[in-house]
């Protein structure tokens, strides 16, 4: 595993731009995007996944047959599944996260559009998505691609980030301050 972010963060942008343009090459991007997005899901409501995919503990054969099982039981289609199967050889599964963020992102900017990325304390209705990427369209001017989790920890509000820019509207974050600035320190 490599010692330093950096070195993952290339490790992630050189796989995902092979996936990218494998996918684009093949006319699936779509395919792969949906998947990613399921594995995306997969990894956010598993601890034992995240272990798993984290763990320099297990064999490449152990990881690989995981991975792959894991492909099978959640329906992902064969560019996935294999290229899944390449992390586990590569011992590069631990960069499976970057590596979906930066596809995403990739896909977005071919399509002409801002990645965003939305955590709430609570999932959002379509109406509260719907009012939320037309402000950020209004804000950047571009189409917007909006990928959401949920916190429960932020207890209200919103965090956004959309490129380098994080608008935090958590109430978490203004309790936060608030505590601050009653004990002087703001």
């Amino acid at each position: 595993m490599p010692a330093n972010s950096a070195t993952a963060t290339g490790l992630a942008t050189r796989y995902a731009t092979a996936l990218f343009e494998l996918a684009r090459d093949s006319k699936r991007l779509e395919e792969v995007e949906r998947d990613l997005g399921s594995l995306a899901s997969a990894l956010s409501e598993s601890p034992e996944l995240r272990r798993l995919v984290a763990s320099p503990m297990l064999s490449r054969d152990d990881q690989k047959r995981a991975v792959t099982g894991l492909a099978e039981r959640i329906g992902l289609g064969s560019l996935v599944h294999n290229f899944l199967g390449v992390l586990a050889n590569n011992r590069r599964l631990f960069v499976i996260s970057q590596i979906i963020e930066k596809f995403r992102a990739m896909v977005a900017t071919a399509r002409g559009e801002v990645l965003a990325e939305v955590v709430s304390a609570r999932e959002l209705t379509c109406e509260q998505l719907s009012a939320l990427e037309d402000g950020v369209s209004r804000f950047t001017g571009r189409k917007v691609s909006v990928t959401r989790s949920v916190d429960p920890s932020l207890l209200g509000g919103l965090l956004v980030r959309v490129g380098s820019r994080m608008i935090d509207a958590s109430l978490k974050s203004k309790l936060q301050q608030l505590e601050l600035s009653m004990r002087g320190l703001a």
